[in-house]
């Protein structure tokens, strides 16, 4: 096992902020499936994790995807500092809204914890350069998504 000090330079350095109470893994989980995705793009940076309610979701979906309706998980990408000051530069942010995801896992018939990792993984991709706009690149994302969660013990999520 490694030292504490290597683990959690390894991985991504997370920040939870709350602005809704509502059920979410523990932060050591998150963290985990979060630097899982990002593999070494990911250690030692840091990642904000924002929980909101619908009505904030809706409005920054709105204002950033032109969609008026909450939604699931939001990535923001932080803007590249340079090359010397890479060593905890921030990624960016993802804003969960639990409520959206909770009726989404129930839904799709999964576990909330199982969607709540998917959307984690699916949020931090986007934050690494990943994207769904074209059919292909769906594709990739997707693949790259399922083999992540199979890493982290959990089912394809694309599978009812």
């Amino acid at each position: 096992m490694k030292p504490r000090a290597q683990r959690a330079r390894s991985g991504v350095r997370l920040q939870l902020r709350r602005r809704v109470l509502a059920w979410s893994p523990p932060r050591r989980e998150l963290t985990r499936w979060a630097s899982a995705a990002l593999g070494r793009s990911g250690a030692g940076r840091e990642l904000g994790v924002c929980m909101v309610g619908p009505a904030e979701s809706a409005r920054l979906n709105a204002r950033f995807r032109g969609r008026d309706r909450p939604t699931n998980v939001l990535s923001f990408a932080q803007a590249p500092l340079p090359r010397t000051a890479r060593a905890g530069q921030p990624l960016g942010e993802l804003v969960i809204c639990p409520r959206v995801l909770r009726q989404e896992a129930r839904t799709q018939a999964k576990t909330l914890r199982a969607h709540w990792a998917h959307l984690v993984v699916h949020g931090a991709l986007h934050l690494a350069g990943y994207d769904h706009e074209r059919a292909a690149d769906a594709r990739r994302m997707e693949r790259r998504e399922i083999a992540v969660l199979r890493r982290l013990d959990f089912v394809n999520p694309y599978r009812s």
